[in-house]
This record gives C-alpha cells, sequence and structure tokens, in this order.
C-alpha cells in the first residue's frame, strides 16, 4: 500500500478497511494485540455506561494528572479533531505520534498469514493503546465506545472499571430492555478488582454478574455516595463523609454522580496510586469537556450538549429547569433549540424529555446515512407536542445562524430573541461538532 501522508489520510485509509462501522467481538483485536505484542504496564481504568463516560474520564485523567501522575486518556468520539481521542496529560497528541501509532497498528495488521480485517474504532483503539506503551505512562483511562463485554477496549485488562449508568441506547447492539444492557456493561468488570457502579438501581444481571465472577462490586446510594451543600459536596464512603470538596466545573447537577465514581475508584487504587484530597479538589474545579451542558457564548446565552438519549435528555431538561429555578433573568427569557438526532436513536423519547423546556425548535437534518431528516423530526415532535413552534432546515449551521448569528445584526430579523434568551444545541454529537465548527470559524 501507499503509505498515507498525514492523519487526515490515515483516518480515510482506516475507515475503509472493515465493511461495518460497527463489528462488536475481540477476537481481531486480540489478535493484533499479540501481534504488536502490547504489554501495557500502567494501571488502567476503564469506563462504561450509557451516559457520562466522557465527564467521567475527564474527570479521572484531571485528577491523576494533578496528582503528579503521567497519564493516558482515550476517548469517543470526537467533536473537531480526531486528536480529542488521545491525550497525554490531558493534551491533544499531535498529528504525527498518531500517524506513527497508526502505521504501527498497520504493519501488524498485514504482516502476518492473514490480514486482519479491523474497524475504525478497533484501528484508533489498537494505536491510542500503543502509543501510550511508548510513552511510558502511570495509568490510562479508556473509555467504552458501545456497550462492554464486546466492544475493542474490553481486550485490555483493567485495573479498576466503572459502569457510570445503565439505561436503554444502542439497542440493535445490545438489546432492548435495561437488564440485557445491563449484562452487556457489566462484561467490564474483572474478578478481584474494584467494579464500580454509578447507577443508584442497576439492572439485576449487572449485580449478579459482579457477584458472580467476585468483583470487588461498590455501588452507588449503598457503598459511596455523595451529598451537596452550598458550593461544595460530601463523598461519602459506607455513609461517612471521606472527602469535602468544590462543585466539578462541569455544569449539571447530575456530574455529582460522575464525580462520586471517580472518587471511588480512586479510592479503591490508593494503595498502587495514592491521591490526596487537595489533588482531587483541584481536579474538580479544573476539568473541561467539551459539549456536556458548555456554555460558548454570553450574549446571546449558547450552550451545547451532546444529549442523543431519553436518559441524557432528561438531564439537560433538568439542567434547563434548574436555571430557569436559579436565574430570574433566565427565567423571563426564551429557549430555542437547534436540535438534530440519528435516526437510530429514541427521537420521540428525547423530545418527550425535553419538549417542556423548549419554546422554539429550529429542527435540522444531519448530512449522514444514519440521520434523521428534518421532515421526520418535525412529523415527531407535532405527535408529541401539537402546539410546538417548530421551524425546519437543511442543516444544523443553516438553524444555528437562523436562531443566532449575531444578535445585533439580526435584530430586525429575529425580534424575539432577546437578551435573556438562550439557544441550546442538542441531539446528537454531529449536531453539537457542526455549530462548533461554525463558532470555532468566525
Amino acid at each position: 500500500m501507499t503509505v498515507p501522508k498525514d492523519l487526515s489520510a490515515w483516518l480515510s485509509y482506516i475507515e475503509s478497511l472493515h465493511p461495518k462501522s460497527i463489528a462488536m467481538g475481540l477476537d481481531r483485536v486480540k489478535q493484533m494485540i499479540t501481534r504488536l505484542q502490547l504489554q501495557p504496564k500502567f494501571h488502567i481504568i476503564t469506563v462504561a455506561g450509557t451516559n457520562g463516560k466522557g465527564s467521567t474520564c475527564a474527570m479521572l485523567e484531571q485528577v491523576y494528572k494533578q496528582a503528579g501522575y503521567q497519564v493516558g486518556c482515550y476517548t469517543s468520539p470526537h467533536l473537531l479533531r480526531y486528536n480529542e481521542r488521545v491525550r497525554l496529560n490531558c493534551v491533544e497528541v499531535s498529528d504525527e505520534a498518531l500517524c506513527a501509532a497508526f502505521a504501527a497498528v498497520e504493519a501488524a495488521r498485514t504482516n502476518g498469514d492473514t490480514e486482519i480485517k479491523l474497524t475504525y474504532f478497533e484501528v484508533g483503539t489498537l494505536a491510542a493503546m500503543w502509543h501510550f506503551i511508548q510513552s511510558k505512562l502511570d495509568v490510562v483511562i479508556l473509555e467504552i465506545g458501545l456497550g462492554g463485554r464486546l466492544d475493542a477496549v474490553n481486550a485490555f485488562e483493567p485495573t479498576c472499571a466503572i459502569v457510570t449508568n445503565v439505561d436503554l441506547d444502542h439497542q440493535d447492539f445490545l438489546g432492548d430492555t435495561r437488564e440485557k444492557i445491563g449484562f452487556e456493561k457489566a462484561g467490564v468488570y474483572r474478578q478481584n478488582i474494584p467494579a464500580i457502579c454509578g447507577d443508584a438501581n442497576p439492572p439485576a444481571s449487572l449485580v449478579q454478574y459482579a457477584r458472580e465472577i467476585h468483583a470487588e462490586f461498590k455501588r452507588s446510594h449503598q457503598d459511596f455516595g455523595y451529598l451537596l451543600s452550598n458550593s461544595e459536596w460530601q463523598y461519602l464512603d459506607n455513609g461517612k463523609v471521606l472527602h469535602t470538596l468544590p462543585l466539578p466545573a462541569l455544569q449539571g447537577a447530575y456530574q455529582l454522580a460522575n464525580a462520586a465514581c471517580v472518587v471511588a475508584a480512586v479510592e479503591s487504587l490508593q494503595v498502587n496510586l495514592p491521591v490526596t484530597t487537595a489533588s482531587i479538589a483541584n481536579a474538580m474545579r479544573l476539568v473541561q469537556l467539551a459539549g456536556r451542558f458548555q456554555t460558548v457564548r454570553k450574549s446571546p446565552w449558547v450552550v451545547l450538549d451532546v444529549a442523543h438519549n431519553p436518559h441524557a435528555a432528561k438531564a439537560l431538561a433538568e439542567n434547563l429547569k434548574n436555571t430557569r429555578t436559579l436565574n430570574a433573568e433566565a427565567r423571563q427569557g426564551k429557549t430555542f433549540a437547534v436540535f438534530a438526532m440519528l435516526a437510530d436513536k429514541d427521537i420521540s423519547g428525547v423530545i418527550e424529555a425535553v419538549k417542556d423546556e423548549i419554546d422554539t425548535w429550529y429542527v435540522a437534518s444531519i448530512d449522514h446515512t444514519r440521520g434523521a431528516t428534518a421532515v421526520d423530526l418535525v412529523l415527531t415532535i407535532k405527535a408529541i407536542a401539537p402546539k410546538a413552534r417548530i421551524i425546519s432546515f437543511d442543516s444544523a449551521d443553516d438553524a444555528y445562524q437562523q436562531a443566532c448569528i449575531d444578535i445585533e445584526v439580526c435584530k430586525d430579523a429575529y425580534k424575539d430573541l432577546g437578551e435573556n434568551d438562550k439557544i441550546i444545541v442538542f441531539g446528537s454529537f454531529f449536531t453539537v461538532s457542526i455549530v462548533m465548527q461554525l463558532l470555532s470559524n468566525q
């Protein structure tokens, strides 16, 4: 083959290697681990869950950085640059480093009796781990891409595993009930290692699996938990206050559940990776993650949120409701939703969760094979909220520009937009990415 000349070319190439974008199973990755001789000597924390994985990874990454460790983090998907997926000490790795890692994976993939067909995600996972091993790290945080049991990340043995929560998403691959999905996510747990569960009411299948394999199972609101107190929160270990910490810089009350999982994992690894309360507190103040109820503009107020399933949409609705409750000016304003989703998601469930918090819907199509059309989204919204005010567009950037490019310039055209109004962009990583790209080019 002709070696791709840059990162863009590599990404196009690896996307063409497998006929399916998603092909569950660990056999291919395990073969590649042997060929590449990937033998990580660092501690691995694997993070699974329906929602909150990215936030949990970002907090863990920052905790260990603040504690002085060399830390790697692998997450997905990305919003603007592939480099977002692979970070060392909270910094995206360079194009050159990624290209070297892809080249190493490609050489091993084609150097054998048979060529191994890998998916885009499998190549990315192997490349990230290859780079982390070359970098001689102390601890690595790995985010599960889909499910857990059969995800490529799960081919690597963790020192600790977290399941943030379990709800309905990716039913075509994981099953159509919480019990089925819980079993798939529980597959990240291992015998005799900490198995953290952030779901206060986890599926019985997850609890049973953890017990059957004799994992060190720790459950939120039972073995650990948290209490909110004004501008700080307390981490509870078996009902006793262990840490008093500042609120996470990531917005949203649900982030405390993620933060509690993080501290539970950190506490379970204290013997091998000691961390002080001060390091955890610093991490809470400094943690950043794009697209999680993220304010990107103040005038007008623009919020980006990658909520794309009913569980995440309920959290988004709660954030919007809390904003109205806590901020007198916000109560006077209206909420304009720039909304686009993938067709294989629970569109009705998402709309139902947020409909009472939206004043006007700016609905768009997503230019992707899995994208729902604006026409279908409009019909679904009307079926659930017949009196909803809806405007449809060909793309999310058109929808955003109509909602608000610049209030000063557009005030004559959009007289219903005021200084206390807010624009919430949500429905998919694709939706947020499109608007982020637009904003970055302004």
